[in-house]
């Protein structure tokens, strides 16, 4: 049986573009497409298990933002709460303690991290280091240069997301190694 690591890698690889959903109607449409991955961004604590039952059911990978979740604290007892009630493959959070939470309960995490300076990109490598994520996403995803840079130098899948809006952005990020890219543009999920 495949773990939940590789069922990640094989759908980035083979559909690396994540469909970033914020709305019922998004999320339907998502279902509809070819894309192997979904994020939920936002939710409220009463349809989270039925969102993530709605893409588990065609075959999604799908990622709740625990820090996003309405009636939710980011914290361990939310954490906890969303492995007992959704069937989701993982979570996205900021949080260093949400990440080492969703670890210890058998998520995948995906850490995200706003790149505003060079002080936050350094911050990065020593947060990881901490966190031991998954996968990061990097934010703007519209910087593939810096995040080339931060891929080649940690050893797990990077994903950029916010921002991306043009084929020629997801061409330009993709070239320069990201494993996936997340975005709510659904012109770009057929890609």
């Amino acid at each position: 049986m495949e773990n939940a690591e590789q069922l990640l890698t094989a759908k980035l690889e083979s559909s690396p573009i994540i469909a970033a959903v914020r709305t019922q109607d998004a999320l339907t449409r998502a279902c509809q497409t070819d894309i192997g991955t979904v994020f939920i961004l936002h939710a409220s604590l009463s349809d989270i298990a039925a969102l993530t039952k709605e893409a588990k059911a065609v075959g999604k990978c799908v990622f709740i933002h625990a820090d996003l979740v309405e009636g939710l604290s980011a914290d361990a007892a939310a954490v906890r709460y969303l492995r007992k009630t959704t069937d989701a493959d993982g979570l996205i959070s900021t949080r260093s303690g949400v990440i080492r939470a969703a670890k210890e309960c058998g998520f995948l995490t995906v850490q995200r991290f706003f790149i505003v300076d060079s002080q936050a990109l350094e911050a990065v490598e020593r947060t990881v280091s901490q966190t031991h994520p998954d996968c990061i996403e990097l934010m703007p995803g519209i910087l593939p240069t810096v995040i080339a840079r931060l891929h080649t130098q940690l050893s797990m899948p990077v994903i950029a997301g916010g921002l991306v809006e043009t084929k020629e952005q997801v061409i330009a990020l993709l070239s320069a190694g990201i494993n996936g890219i997340s975005t709510g543009k659904e012109e770009l999920w057929s890609l």
